[in-house]
C-alpha cells in the first residue's frame, strides 16, 4: 500500500542525533533496579505471562516512569519481554544522560518491545527532549541503532498530519563536552 499525500515518513540519523540520544529510551531488562508497577487493579495470568493493570497505572523503573490508564506486560523466561501502555495520553519520562534533557514523551498508545529494541508512539504522538520537540501519528524509536522512523496522519485537531520537528540552534544548547542540542560536535 502506497502511502497518501498526507502522509510523510521522515527517516534516520538526523532524528536520533536531534532527539532521544540516549543510549536507550526504554525500561532496561538488564539492570539490577526492578520494574515497579502501581494501579488501581491488576489481573494476572501465569500461563499466558501477561498481566492487565487498568486505573492510573504508574510504571517506574528507577527515575524512568510511564503513567497510563491501561499497561499489559508480557513476561517470557528472561522477564519482561513488552510493555503495551494506553491513555489519553500514556505519558513516558526518562531522565536525560549527562548534558541531555528530561525526555518526556506521549501519546495515546507506548508500546515497548525488549525483544526488538523498539519503541512505538502511536496516535497523536509528541516527544520533548532538552527543548526540542518531535511530532508525529506514529513514531518508531529503535533503541539500539538510535534511528527514529515516523509517519504524520490525519490530525484531528486541524493540523497538517505531517511530521514535525523544532530542533533548538546549537549554540543555545551547547553541553560543557562541545556538542550542541542534536548531538553533534561543534566542528561540524
Amino acid at each position: 500500500m502506497k502511502p497518501s499525500g498526507k502522509r510523510s515518513r521522515l527517516h534516520p540519523l538526523l532524528l536520533a542525533t536531534a532527539l532521544l540520544a540516549g543510549p536507550a529510551a526504554a525500561f532496561n531488562l538488564d539492570s539490577d533496579t526492578p520494574i515497579k508497577v502501581a494501579a488501581d487493579s491488576a489481573r494476572l495470568d501465569d500461563s499466558a505471562g501477561t498481566a492487565v493493570y487498568t486505573g492510573d497505572v504508574e510504571l517506574t523503573q528507577g527515575e524512568t516512569r510511564l503513567e497510563a490508564d491501561r499497561v499489559v506486560l508480557y513476561r517470557n523466561d528472561q522477564g519482561v519481554s513488552r510493555i503495551e501502555a494506553a491513555g489519553s495520553p500514556a505519558h513516558y519520562r526518562q531522565p536525560g544522560q549527562e548534558a541531555e534533557g528530561m525526555t518526556d514523551a506521549r501519546a495515546l498508545n507506548i508500546t515497548w518491545s525488549g525483544d526488538e529494541s523498539l519503541v512505538i508512539f502511536e496516535r497523536e504522538a509528541v516527544i520533548e527532549q532538552g527543548g526540542n520537540i518531535f511530532r508525529g501519528d506514529i513514531i518508531h524509536y529503535d533503541t539500539v541503532r538510535r534511528v527514529v522512523t515516523a509517519e504524520g496522519g490525519a490530525s484531528p485537531e486541524g493540523g497538517s498530519g505531517r511530521v514535525e520537528m523544532v530542533i533548538q540552534p546549537r549554540n543555545s544548547a551547547q553541553s560543557s563536552d562541545g556538542k550542541g542540542s542534536d548531538g553533534s560536535s561543534e566542528s561540524q
